[in-house]
């Protein structure tokens, strides 16, 4: 198979992967024919017997970084975001949960969302995950877990207390203490 027919193949899934990190479908769309299009430019770059879809899904992130750089919307936790007003497919109420969930996972920080994405969506290994978005094993672990626990808690909801039936906010972790080693 050619070069260009691999990239092709994985085309699908990396419009997914855009998807889901824009929220918008046109913007996903012209990400990934930016994606593509360097690709291939840049064929020579790939080194062969490597995972030709984790470097895809590299391009693609870095390009969507340097987008968001552009927009000046690094942090977008806005209420006018337009993930924030999607609409549940008509068909089932399984529309109304995946609504949800993708609601709450737009309102992750990007890195727990990216790590998500790729572990949860696109099935990467944390090693390739870790290369995708040039971070240690261990941080790919650690965001992920983060990023589970936050997510449970967005879909879970406030909590009620059993004896008041007030509600209130997910448990809070004590704070990490920040340890610095001495050199």
């Amino acid at each position: 198979m050619s070069f260009e027919a691999e990239v092709i193949s994985w085309l699908p899934q990396l419009r997914r992967y855009a998807r889901a990190l824009t929220g918008d479908r046109a913007w996903a769309d012209d990400l990934v024919q930016d994606t593509a299009e360097r690709a291939l430019a840049r064929w020579a770059a790939f080194r062969p017997n490597s995972n030709l879809r984790a470097w895809l899904l590299t391009i693609l992130r870095h390009l969507y970084i340097d987008q968001l750089r552009g927009r000046r919307e690094i942090a977008v936790d806005e209420e006018s975001a337009p993930w924030r007003n999607l609409e549940a497919p008509q068909r089932e109420v399984d529309g109304l949960v995946l609504r949800d969930l993708q609601r709450a996972l737009y309102c992750l920080p990007l890195e727990q969302r990216e790590v998500l994405l790729l572990v949860c969506v696109e099935e990467l290994t944390y090693q390739e995950t870790s290369k995708a978005l040039g971070v240690p094993v261990g941080t790919v672990m650690s965001r992920l877990s983060r990023g589970r626990e936050h997510l449970r808690g967005l879909l879970e909801g406030p909590a009620k207390e059993p004896a008041t039936g007030t509600t209130q906010g997910p448990a809070r972790k004590p704070p990490l203490k920040v340890v610095r080693n001495p050199r």
